[in-house]
This record gives C-alpha cells, structure tokens and sequence, in this order.
C-alpha cells in the first residue's frame, strides 16, 4: 500500500516553521529562526519526528533554486551606480577576509592530511563566511531613518557586490570538488559557462522586454520566468558542473532591470515560497543539524567560527569603507551591518553538503552562527549608529 506519510510530514512542518517563526517575529527577529529552531525540535537531535527523505531533500532543493532566482530578482543594479567603487572594495575585502578566517579556523581544528578534498572543505567554510543577508540591516536603518543615508547606501551597494563574488567563488571552488578533475579544465567550464549566461543575458533581457509590453501582469508571464529559472539552474548544473543556484541567481539578474516584470515575477513567487518551499527548505537545515554528536572540539570550533564570523566582516568591510574615505565610525557601521549571515549563508552550506565539501559536523556549527549573527546585528548596529550622528549623504564613496 501507497504511504502518504509525507502529507503528514509537510503538515507538521508548515504548522512548526509558522508558529515559531510567529514567535521569533513576536521578538523582533526574523522568521527563519524560528524556522531553523522547528527543524531541529522535530529532528534527530530532539524529537525525532521527522527524518531526511528524498521528497524532503527534493523540495528543499526548489525552495533553494526559488530563494537564489528571488535574490536575483530583488537586486538593485542602480544600488551601485550611487556608491561607484566605494562599494566594489567594501564588499571585496568583506569577502576575502572571511575567506581566509574560515579556512584558518577550519584547518586548525580538522587539518586531515589523508582527505584529499581537506584544503577545499577549509576553503569551503571560507565560502559559508562569506555571505552576506542584510535583510535585517536594511530593517533595522529604515527603522532608525538612515537606510538612505551615506552608511545604507554604502552597505546596499557592497551588499550587491557581495552576492555576486559570494556566487563566483563558489562555482569555482565546487568545481574541484571531483579530485580526479583538471583545474585547466574547470576555468575553462567556468569561463565558457560565463560566455554562456552573457549570451543568454543578450537575447533573453530582450524577450522579455518584450512579453512584459504584451503581456503585462499576466499570470503566463510569472510561469515563463520560473520556467526560465529551472531551466538555467539545469543547464548550470547539468552542462557545466555549476551549482544550480548560480544557473538560478543568474536568471533572476538577468530580469532584475525589467522593473514592471521584477515586481509582478518576484509577488508571484514570493507568496508560493513563503507558503510552500521556503519553510521546508529552513526546517531541512535544522533536521541535517544533528546535535547528538557535538563534542568539547566542536563546540569550540563553532565558537571560534562565530568569533570569526563577526569580525572578520567588521574588519574586511571596515577596512575596504575606511580605504574609501569613510570615517572610523562610519567604517564600523557598514562593518557591523554586513555581519548577518541569513539564508544565504544556509544556502551555501547546503549546496556544499551536496557537493561533498562540508561535512555534516559542520551544520550545528553554520546553524548558530547563522542564529547569533542574525540576533545581534540590529543589536549591534543600534548601539554603533546611535552613539554619533551620522554624516549627511554627499558625493564620497566615489
């Protein structure tokens, strides 16, 4: 007989995600950790009521594709127009910073000289450091006023550019993930797979132009963009060994500029995740988050690896604002309001686990600093932006 057991499964997952993220947001947090937090009560670490299975591993895997193809769509290519190059080092030291922090902290505590992929799984926990969410940072400056000052400028551009290096360090590391490839040829795919999305950029941004003249706010025009969507996600994956969620992120760049269609695409989608994919994507981190094996060693390593994560983004970030003319206190707001770590971070990690480059020791590890950073970034930036007012916006950051 047939099961149907995982109706059951998906039920007691949207109820879960709802009402604690109800309950993180009743806190002023963001839903996804009460997400997070509902994964781990229902899986192997508390109540063991829910269990990694194909369907579940399947649907996270769109809910993931949806999120990247979201934050495609969502970012503002005008952002960097007003920050210039100000922004492009911001976010680039933001990145190789944590890089070389995470990969440190890793090889300090599981340096293997007998695991042939050990450098990469370091590089790898670099990468997780990396990403940026700064959902709650924009939240937090509209809230006080200054999500349109020289600071919120500064940090939505490098927060743009973030996403993108975060994007193009992660295609080229997952592409040495097979030991038996030559590096050679993993540029070349990387190169080719870039000539491919440009040309795809061409013809597609025009085409669509176009349907969005014909069809304005047809429900055809929404199918047409997530279809495009997988369909990038699949080439990316399938003919180029590039992570779907590139294929994905790429896709929703490529719409972004298209301003009636963003808006129209991006309310369509977002009602189906928020409903559907997201929360089963969120709850499948917190059931991989397995706690029963965390020992003394991991548990310093999970604090190391949160110690790093808040610095290094204050000083990478805060480095690249001062070396663009920032003061010092405006150098430690836009460090401090790159800290958070968000989805993204979780969407990394994720497409890392499948690839074979991050183990799952790792997750308890990823999930709290995730948690942690998403607490005391509003926390943090409250405090750091109160203590002095803020410059008036002018023409710096050139």
């Amino acid at each position: 007989m047939e099961s149907y057991d995982f109706l059951l499964i998906i039920a007691i997952i949207l109820l879960s995600t709802k009402l604690l993220g109800l309950i993180s947001e009743r806190i002023h947090m963001p839903q996804v950790v009460g997400a997070l937090l509902a994964g781990i009560l229902l899986g192997p670490s508390v109540l063991n009521a829910v269990s990694e299975t194909d369907f579940l591993l399947k649907t996270s895997e769109i809910g993931v594709i949806m999120l990247m193809f979201l934050a495609g769509l969502d970012t503002d290519l005008s952002e960097l127009k007003k920050t210039g190059v100000a922004s492009f080092v911001i976010a680039l030291i933001g990145v190789i910073v944590p890089l070389i922090g995470g990969t440190i902290c890793y090889e300090l505590f599981f340096h293997d000289t007998t695991d042939a992929l050990d450098f990469l799984k370091a590089l790898f926990t670099g990468v997780v450091l990396t990403a940026t969410s700064v959902s709650i940072t924009v939240e937090t400056l509209r809230e006080m006023g200054k999500l349109k000052g020289r600071v919120g400028i500064a940090i939505l551009g490098a927060a743009v550019i973030d996403d993108i290096l975060g994007i193009i360090i992660l295609t080229v590391i997952s592409g040495f993930a097979d030991s038996t490839v030559v590096p050679l040829m993993v540029f070349a795919r990387i190169g080719l797979f870039f000539v491919f999305i440009a040309v795809v950029a061409l013809v597609f941004y025009h085409a669509f132009q176009r349907m969005d003249v014909i069809w304005a706010h047809h429900r055809r025009l929404a199918i047409l963009s997530i279809a495009f969507c997988f369909i990038l996600a699949y080439i990316s994956e399938r003919y180029f060994g590039i992570a779907d969620i590139t294929g994905a992120y790429f896709a929703g760049l490529i719409l972004c500029n298209i301003m009636d269609l963003r808006e129209y695409v991006a309310k369509k989608i977002n009602m189906m995740n928020y409903m559907f994919f997201s929360p089963i994507f969120f709850a499948s981190i917190g059931i991989k988050t397995v706690l029963d094996g965390m020992n003394a060693e991991i548990l310093l390593f999970s604090f190391a690896l949160l110690v790093i994560a808040v610095l290094s983004k204050v000083v990478g970030c805060g480095l690249g604002a001062r070396a663009c003319g920032f003061d010092g206190h405006e150098a430690l707001s836009i460090g401090v309001g790159m800290v958070s770590r968000g989805e993204v971070a979780l969407i990394v990690a994720q497409k890392g686990a499948a690839v074979g480059l991050v183990d799952a020791h790792m997750f308890p590890a990823i999930v709290l600093v995730v948690i942690v950073t998403t607490l005391i970034t509003p926390i943090l930036l409250k405090v750091v932006m109160n203590s002095k007012a803020e410059k008036p916006v002018n023409a710096a950051a050139n």
